[in-house]
This record gives structure tokens, C-alpha cells and sequence, in this order.
């Protein structure tokens, strides 16, 4: 049994299975939770459901990209480290210098 609520956006592990979910939606007046799991699948949970599986709050996984086979590399929002230039103090001074 779990003491843990359900909050958008979190993530959390069914103990029994090993499963890794995230909670995407919450709708009071039904009483259900929409998970989804890293593969992409989908699931609906009462909310009764949810507090008898034996549940854990875990961090985001590092790629969350799991559910969108389609993703590209760039569509992820992470930015390339770019090399800095190697200068000299010599081209510094020269670049600030006004001709």
C-alpha cells in the first residue's frame, strides 16, 4: 500500500513490478489518474487503485526521452557545448585596439 499522492509531472516506481511512470493527468471528479509509463503506454488508475499499489516517488530519469521514438537529437532542448577559441592575450589587445 502506498502513502504517496499522485502529482503531474512526477515520477514514480511500482515497487512490485519495477515499472518507471510518469503522472501526466488528474481528474478529481472521476477519481482517476492517467499514468504513463517510459516505454510511452498509457494507463488509467482509480484513485483507490493507486493508493493499494506499493508505489515510490524516483527523480526524472536523465533521458526522458523514452516514449518519443521519433525524437531527434535537437528536438531534445539540450544545447551543444561549444569549444571555446583558443586567444591569445596578444589577439586581445589587438581586437580591442581601434585602428
Amino acid at each position: 500500500m502506498s502513502d504517496v499522492d499522485p502529482i503531474i509531472g512526477n515520477w514514480y516506481r511500482n515497487q512490485e513490478t519495477g515499472n518507471d511512470f510518469e503522472v501526466v493527468a488528474l481528474d478529481e471528479d472521476a477519481q482517476t489518474i492517467e499514468i504513463q509509463y517510459f516505454d510511452g503506454e498509457v494507463e488509467e488508475l482509480d484513485l483507490d487503485a493507486w493508493y493499494e499499489l506499493p508505489i515510490e516517488a524516483i527523480e526524472a530519469p536523465e533521458d526522458w526521452s523514452g516514449p518519443f521514438d521519433e525524437l531527434e537529437a535537437d528536438d531534445l532542448g539540450y544545447e551543444e557545448e561549444k569549444e571555446e577559441e583558443d586567444i591569445s592575450d596578444e589577439d586581445d589587445l589587438l581586437a580591442d585596439r581601434e585602428d
